[in-house]
């Protein structure tokens, strides 16, 4: 423990000369925390809606009034007979357009169908089948009120009906940041613990002093183990801030454990650090170190660890493929911890794949490095 300690204090010094590295390894996922977390959004929320009122009638503009008073749309523009509505929203000036031809107060008060049409900017799909999903369930809130107020008038009493009452568990508003911000924890601690032990040891062979550490009576797992105890230590520092910054920003609050957490993120950085430190087995360069790190763990832990796009969707090939991404399985932990104040119990299986990866790249490392050296 005595070498170990001593690589340790080495690497801590020479963090320490060179302080714009370790703003960027704790301030940089801070960062990127805030900005990934305002940008991405995909909550739907004041639609850009135009209105041709053909009708002008009590019951078009009750109709209309549902529309803007729901949250979901707000009107930017008002089409005279005659425009060209595919216009509107070739330029820009609004998502979706809401007709309402002349006689629509009409039908309904005399009891037949009234009807109406939305036209929809259908480029974004996901958007699309949103906005799709808000005008169908406030028509159908709209013929609910329609048809109670035609039996109150012919004295007939409404028929029973089904009681919807939905409740949402862990995330009630419904905020995609909820779901995104957990993500983005995992995304940002693999990425920078990767290349942060990455660049530390190709950085000693740049300067030529990875041959004075090999010649030295220092044992390759104390080197191992020196080389990633200094960055544990400050991506355990990073996450911290992390998860302040998302509750004081985005007000994602950890329900569960703090230990818990602790835990799972120790394995899952375990892993990353030995996998940064088996690229810098294979590198050469710092540059060539930034690369494979970039090409290796930012793309999986973005595209196949379910932070934005859903696994299952994926087809079967990637689905299995994503099994070898530690990003997904600590995001399964990490959004159970957080958002649904779960323990560890019943993500057993994620954290021996996490342990079963830590153990394999820190191991695969001091192979490839003890081979060096012979």
């Amino acid at each position: 423990m005595r070498k170990t300690w001593a690589v340790a204090r080495k690497e801590l010094r020479q963090i320490a000369r060179d302080p714009l590295s370790l703003v960027m390894l704790i301030g940089l996922p801070a960062f990127m925390l805030v900005l990934y977390g305002f940008a991405l959004n995909f909550d739907v929320r004041h639609v850009a809606l135009a209105v041709q009122d053909l009708d002008g009638s009590r019951a078009s503009r009750d109709l209309l009034g549902a529309f803007v008073n729901s949250t979901y749309f707000d009107v930017t523009a008002v089409a005279d007979a005659g425009d060209d509505l595919e216009r509107i929203t070739r330029m820009r000036s609004a998502k979706a357009v809401l007709v309402i031809p002349r006689g629509y107060g009409e039908d309904l008060a005399a009891g037949r169908n009234g009807d109406v049409q939305l036209l929809l900017d259908g480029t974004d799909a996901t958007t699309a089948q949103t906005i799709l999903g808000y005008a169908g369930s406030i028509a159908a809130e709209a013929n609910s009120r329609l048809l109670h107020r035609a039996l109150a008038r012919t004295g007939t009493p409404a028929p029973d009906m089904t009681a919807y009452e939905p409740r949402v568990f862990y995330n009630p508003e419904l905020r995609s940041t909820q779901f995104l911000v957990p993500g983005l924890i995992g995304f940002l601690l693999m990425l920078t613990a990767v290349l942060s032990t990455a660049m530390s040891v190709v950085r000693e062979k740049e300067r030529g002093t990875m041959e004075q550490i090999r010649v030295s009576p220092v044992r390759t797992a104390e080197l191992i183990l020196g080389k990633a105890t200094p960055y544990l230590v400050i991506s355990l520092l990073a996450t911290a801030i992390i998860i302040l910054a998302a509750r004081v920003l985005f007000g994602v609050v950890v329900r569960g454990s703090y230990l818990d957490l602790f835990v799972a993120t120790v394995l899952y950085l375990l892993g990353a650090l030995g996998f940064g430190l088996l690229i810098s087995t294979i590198a050469d360069t710092q540059a060539l170190a930034f690369q494979i790190g970039l090409l290796t763990s930012l793309l999986p832990a973005m595209l196949l660890s379910g932070f934005i796009f859903p696994i299952r969707t994926m087809p079967a090939v990637l689905r299995a493929i994503t099994n070898l991404v530690p990003a997904r399985h600590f995001l399964v932990v990490l959004r159970g911890i957080i958002l649904k104040g779960a323990g560890l119990e019943p993500y057993l299986e994620q954290l021996v794949l996490l342990a079963v990866f830590a153990i394999l790249t820190l191991g695969l490392a001091s192979l490839r490095m003890s081979r060096r050296e012979a």
